[in-house]
């Protein structure tokens, strides 16, 4: 039964915030610890457990563990990724120790018994699903129609981000688990959709959200006017770019999209607001992740020999959402952008485009902060151009599917349940972009996983799905236990002292050709920062029949985060005149408080050790 004063899982891993933010749920304060405590080998399978891949998600993943990390209250967040990669890269696929380590992680390679499953698309959702199903022990079948595996993490994703070889061996290692591949597989063309239903007992489509959009100005139908998602796919399939000398980028995904129509409305004549029709609302990730894109494109663009990259931005410098290293890198490579301007027309000759005519930006946001653009008449402004890239957003091709009756979302993907992601045709799935719309490689991953468990438990009846409060599996085949530290160690490190540490990269006068930027941390910058996380996944509890309300627990705390008020003040309808009050935000998890707590009333709980992080104990 549970013991008094200790709460269930869901609400410890709800207390971690980096664990809560990721996707996968991986336990990120549980690596960093371990490199903090010399133990590189441990962090990489923590890391590992839940993803299949670690050594690519340590480059180039979104890191909304970082954006929820409690450290940036007093300083900075921890740069988790950066820690991923630094243990990635002695235990990942990219060393020499892989082949034991990555497959350790994940135990016994069960029977191909199971339901047969096919796989539309071999991008990180599908990949994901392909490696939980197999696993779970079923014979899987991915179809890609390109001639290799990775989807965007390929063909989207510079090269200087991201190495194709790290790419190839991280798959490598998922289709070693018995994963049967069909390469220029077009489904509709090379094979039908009813041909894999009759091959199959549940499909699941991941074909991401390859088709670029454009914008409908004036002149965007001239040579020169090109979407982002085809120029990075030849890009990053090798072939050669001719863009001229001057490229200017359009960006933002659907913010940028909505500011076009909209200032073609001004143009028109009409108002300078959005007018009737309502802005579509994104979030602030999705804005950051756009702008991403966004500058990726640009830096691409340098690396093609262009002479003049410039990219246009609706915000100011304040309200940007990309991160500030992102601008810094760009910058620093040469690329100018030019804030609080939104496209209002192209402009060419002959049927070439020669420039692009911009708008001021009065406003970006409204009142309540929703996206609401409005321009400033009689500013435009062109700037000359002889290329002008589009990254304004990417749909699902989904032609495939012809007349077959599968409800579709109001962006053109397909329409899945959220938590199983099954689709209204009871034997098909979908996942990643295409229903959800162009999101990170973490929550394709995430998805991936979740539509594997969702087949899974249809395909046996009966058997229920094993997943953790927020619907996804949790880490099989591995785990680690934490040392545990005497508190008064955990102040000696000067754990509040120590900043930030840079993340090493290549110096900006070497960033030729498709080279890594990013090189990572050595093994003192990795301890150092690992030194800074403030262990959320250690929780003070109180058992409140033994506490005797002295207060030296309010004394010892080095951060005040303890306090002692009167019940009546706070409304709690308790019988207690007194409370014991802890501000989880200001609490670093030192344990002095436990240690100085006369009767006991104090502990400190850890998430793993609550019957392994899973159920009530």
């Amino acid at each position: 039964m549970p013991r008094p004063g200790i709460p269930d899982a869901a609400w410890l891993w709800a207390n971690e915030p980096c664990r809560a933010a990721c996707p996968v749920h991986t336990d990120a304060g549980a690596y960093v610890t371990a490199i903090a405590e010399g133990r590189p080998r441990d962090a990489y399978l923590i890391a590992r457990a839940p993803n299949p891949f670690p050594s690519i998600c340590g480059r180039v993943c979104a890191a909304p563990c970082e954006t929820a990390c409690r450290r940036a209250t007093v300083d900075a967040p921890v740069a988790i990724r950066a820690l991923k990669r630094y243990v990635t890269d002695q235990f990942g696929v990219e060393s020499f120790h892989a082949a034991a380590v990555w497959h350790e992680a994940h135990g016994p390679v069960p029977p191909a018994a199971g339901s047969s499953v096919g796989i539309i698309g071999g991008g990180p959702a599908g990949l994901s699903a392909a490696y939980e199903l197999r696993l779970l022990g079923h014979p899987v079948t991915v179809y890609e129609a390109a001639g290799r595996l990775g989807g965007m993490m390929v063909l989207g994703i510079p090269e200087y981000r991201l190495s194709r070889e790290l790419i190839a061996r991280e798959i490598e290692a998922i289709v070693e688990l018995g994963i049967e591949v069909k390469l220029g597989a077009r489904i509709g063309e090379t094979v039908s959709l009813d041909e894999l239903l009759e091959r199959h007992d549940q499909l699941f489509l991941a074909v991401g959200t390859g088709r670029g959009r454009s914008l409908d100005l004036p002149g965007a139908d001239q040579d020169g006017v090109v979407r982002a998602v085809e120029f990075l796919l030849n890009v990053n399939q090798g072939y050669q770019v001719h863009l001229g000398e001057r490229v200017v980028v359009v960006g933002g995904g659907n913010v940028a999209f909505d500011a076009a129509r909209t200032a073609l409305r001004a143009a028109a004549g009409g108002s300078s607001s959005n007018g009737s029709e309502p802005a579509v609302a994104g979030t602030a990730e999705d804005a950051r992740r756009a702008m991403t894109t966004t500058l990726d494109v640009a830096r691409a663009a340098v690396r093609e020999g262009v002479q003049s990259v410039t990219v246009i931005a609706l915000e100011s410098e304040e309200e940007i959402p990309a991160d500030p290293e992102e601008i810094e890198e760009a910058e620093a490579e040469g690329i100018t952008i030019v804030f609080r301007k939104g496209p209002h027309r192209f402009i060419g000759a002959d049927g070439r485009v020669t420039g692009l005519e911009t708008i001021d930006v009065e406003s970006v946001f409204d009142a309540a902060g929703r996206f609401a653009p409005t321009f400033i008449h009689h500013t435009e402004n062109v700037l000359p151009a002889d290329t002008i890239i589009l990254a304004v957003g990417q749909t699902a091709e989904l032609d495939f599917l012809g007349d077959r009756p599968i409800e579709r979302t109001r962006g053109g993907g397909v329409q899945a349940d959220p938590s199983s992601l099954r689709t209204s045709d009871p034997r098909i799935w979908a996942g990643g972009d295409v229903a959800r719309g162009p999101r990170n490689l973490i929550d394709a991953v995430a998805d991936g996983q979740r539509a594997a468990r969702s087949i899974h438990a249809a395909s046996v009846p009966g058997d229920p799905e094993p997943a953790d409060p927020e619907g996804v599996q949790p880490a099989r085949g591995v785990h680690v236990e934490l040392t545990r530290r005497p508190a008064y160690r955990r102040l000696s490190t000067g754990y509040d002292a120590i900043a930030r540490q840079a993340v090493p990269a290549m110096a900006t006068e070497r960033r030729t050709g498709f080279a890594e930027v990013e090189v990572g941390y050595d093994s003192q910058d990795a301890w150092l920062e690992s030194l800074r996380c403030l262990r959320c996944f250690d929780n003070v509890m109180l058992e409140p029949s033994l506490c005797i309300l002295c207060g030296l627990c309010v004394d010892v705390c080095p951060t005040n985060c303890i306090t002692i008020a009167r019940a009546d003040q706070l409304e709690l309808g308790t019988e207690a005149q007194s409370v014991l009050l802890l501000d989880e935000d200001q609490c670093i998890r030192c344990g002095l408080c436990v240690n100085r707590c006369p009767p006991g009333a104090l502990s400190m709980v850890n998430a793993q050790e609550v019957a392994g992080g899973r159920q009530r104990v």
